[in-house]
C-alpha cells in the first residue's frame, strides 16, 4: 500500500470514523480515537490520511498533525506488523534499556527506525512509557512488557511471531 491508497477510505471506515463523533462533545475529542481507527486500517497515518480525518470531523490537518506526533502510539511511516518501542527515559536506561535495545537491534537484525526483513517489527525508542518503577519496558503495539532483560526480550519475540503466524492463512487456503 503506498500513502495514495489511503485517499481510497471506503464508506465502512468513514463511518467508522464519523459515528465516534456520537460518543464526544466536540469533534476535537474525537481525533485521537480516529486516528487509532485509520492506523489500525492502514498500519499507518499518512498526510492524506491526515487531511482526510481533518475534513471528516471539521477538524484543521494542522490540529490532527500536532496531536499525531506528540503521541508516540502512532506511526507516520509503514511499519511491520508489531511495533515495538523501547523506553530510554533515565530509570529504564539506568537498568539496562540500552543493552536491551541493542540486544532487540542484534535479534532482528535492524536498527531503531527500521523494519525486519519479514515484516514483522518495527523498532522505535521513546522518551518515556510512564512505567519506571518496572523498568526497564518496551510496548509492543499498546501491550507492555514489564523488567525486560535480553532473555525476556527473546521470550517476547517469540510470542508476537507466533501471533503473526496464527494471524497469516495457510498456503493454498481460501
Amino acid at each position: 500500500m503506498n500513502d495514495t491508497d489511503q485517499t481510497l477510505f471506503s464508506e465502512e471506515l468513514d463511518a467508522a470514523i464519523l459515528a465516534l463523533k456520537d460518543h464526544y462533545p466536540d469533534p476535537h475529542a474525537v481525533v485521537i480515537p480516529a486516528l487509532y481507527v485509520v492506523q489500525d486500517a492502514f498500519g499507518y497515518i499518512s498526510d492524506e490520511a491526515i487531511i482526510h480525518v481533518g475534513d471528516l470531523l471539521g477538524v484543521p490537518a494542522a490540529e490532527i498533525l500536532g496531536t499525531l506526533t506528540f503521541y508516540t502510539m502512532f506511526r507516520r511511516e509503514r511499519s511491520g506488523l508489531f511495533h515495538i518501542n523501547v523506553c530510554k527515559n533515565l530509570s529504564c536506561h539506568l537498568t539496562g534499556s540500552r543493552d536491551l535495545r541493542k540486544h532487540i537491534e542484534t535479534s532482528l537484525g535492524i536498527s531503531v527506525g527500521e523494519t525486519s526483513a519479514d515484516g514483522l517489527f518495527t523498532l522505535g525508542e521513546v522518551e518515556c512509557l510512564g512505567a519506571c518503577t518496572e523498568s526497564p519496558v518496551i510496548e509492543v503495539d499498546g501491550e507492555y512488557h514489564f523488567r525486560v532483560t535480553p532473555e525476556k526480550a527473546d521470550e517476547i519475540l517469540e510470542i508476537y511471531r507466533q501471533r503473526a503466524g496464527a494471524q497469516r492463512p495457510s498456503p493454498g487456503a481460501d
